[in-house]
């Protein structure tokens, strides 16, 4: 693949990860298809827009900037196991201050779990995974992917705040995060069970990666 083409998937990539960011698109589309067809169907374009992204970059020309070490590899499953927690904690919580929150009606600040430790937890998890796998992918099309994406994570935090502020009006906005800030930072759940049960699918889906990763990505990872 040319650093055309590859120029050209990144741009689809962004373009289609743009429209969680554009209300009266998003609105649209879950009027047509529902909001929870529309939430499934977004999923599964964006997980196949960066596959189709990750694909490109490992065919673009390569460019070794830094040689990949034996411990980067370490690094990497250590840092994924946790990205994998974070997400397993989140995706399908409250969370009215962020996108992809569930149920925000019920959403309690003075017990807000891993919202008091991030605000944007799938945002820091896409960072994570993003400055993670810049370690042991030191060519250039990689590095220019996984940065991208991690800044892109990183600044993604402050649109979404802004969105957020803009339809709760600053006094709620500020309010929530207040309280949020005063809660323990790792307090007792209100579920021992369904803590248990989402550690469990953080490393279940940690160990379908490092199964699946060779097929979808065409890279062994163990």
């Amino acid at each position: 693949m040319s650093w055309t083409g590859f120029v050209f998937v990144f741009t689809a990539f962004f373009a289609t990860h743009s429209v969680p960011l554009r209300p009266n698109i998003k609105s649209g589309l879950a009027a047509l298809i529902g909001a929870r067809g529309f939430s499934l169907a977004y999923s599964v374009l964006s997980l196949g827009m960066l596959t189709l992204l990750i694909w490109s970059a490992g065919r673009a020309p390569h460019v070794e900037l830094w040689p990949p070490m034996p411990w980067h590899r370490h690094a990497v499953h250590l840092g994924m196991l946790g990205t994998c927690l974070i997400l397993a904690l989140s995706v399908g919580r409250p969370n009215p201050l962020s996108f992809g929150g569930a149920r925000n009606a019920v959403f309690d600040p003075a017990h807000p779990g891993i919202v008091r430790i991030f605000r944007h937890p799938v945002l820091a998890g896409l960072a994570l995974w993003a400055g993670l796998h810049l370690l042991p992918n030191g060519d250039l099309a990689h590095v220019l992917l996984f940065s991208i994406l991690a800044g892109f994570a990183i600044a993604g935090r402050a649109l979404i705040d802004r969105r957020k502020r803009r339809e709760m009006g600053d006094a709620r906005w500020i309010e929530l995060k207040s309280v949020i800030s005063k809660a323990p930072f790792i307090s007792k759940p209100r579920s021992w069970m369904s803590l248990a049960l989402r550690i469990m699918a953080g490393i279940v889906a940690f160990a379908a990666l490092l199964f699946l990763h060779p097929f979808v990505i065409g890279v062994p990872v163990v």
